[in-house]
């Protein structure tokens, strides 16, 4: 390869990279205790739910009676399985998200960047951080951030596949489940 094609090849690269399209694919996952830092209040609420200690039912005995109702063995491991992995943690499958419990302990269970979208770009200092308390919702959108939950986010996880599914009542669980109860501490 000439040196010319190289740094076309080079600028082409990075052109892409900085691209919004390439951007949005690229975003990485963080884990919930670096949203707890501003979001205390949600992570306590978070940490005492099924989806938080979602990761622990994989494990062999956990749930013991439920899985033998769904037909599933309960003795067995699951915290190697791709299936349930995509439901379990955070991010599997995704670039920058769960891969193993040796190499991505802190993206088990179901935590906050499962709804609210990777937050490794708009977590940045010079995005949404307690050095830039100005930051709007809106720009954060624009870097990743999911800006409204929808029932087919939730469904994603939710539906008839899942051994143990149940009938998901959408909005019922929004109205429990969300962060509104908890004011902001600085406007956005």
């Amino acid at each position: 390869m000439t040196n010319l094609l190289r740094k076309l090849t080079w600028l082409l690269a990075i052109t892409w990279a900085a691209s919004p399209a390439f951007a949005a694919d690229s975003f990485s996952y963080v884990g919930a205790k670096k949203c707890k830092a501003c979001h205390l209040k949600e992570f306590t609420s978070w940490s005492e739910t099924r989806m938080a200690k979602s990761f622990e039912l994989l494990q062999p005995g956990a749930s013991a009676e439920a899985k033998k109702k769904a037909k599933l063995d309960p003795g067995k491991d699951y915290t190697a399985d791709p299936v349930c992995l995509a439901c379990h943690t955070t991010g599997y499958g995704k670039p920058g998200g769960f891969v193993s419990l040796a190499s991505t302990p802190d993206l088990v269970g179901v935590q906050c960047e499962m709804c609210h979208g990777p937050g490794g770009t708009f977590t940045q200092k010079e995005n949404m951080s307690l050095t830039n308390k100005e930051y709007k919702k809106a720009d954060l959108v624009k870097l990743g951030l999911v800006g409204e939950i929808t029932k087919t986010q939730c469904e994603n996880c939710h539906n008839p596949k899942s051994p143990f599914y149940k009938e998901f009542k959408f909005e019922e669980r929004k109205a429990k489940g969300t962060h509104e109860k908890f004011p902001l501490k600085f406007k956005h």
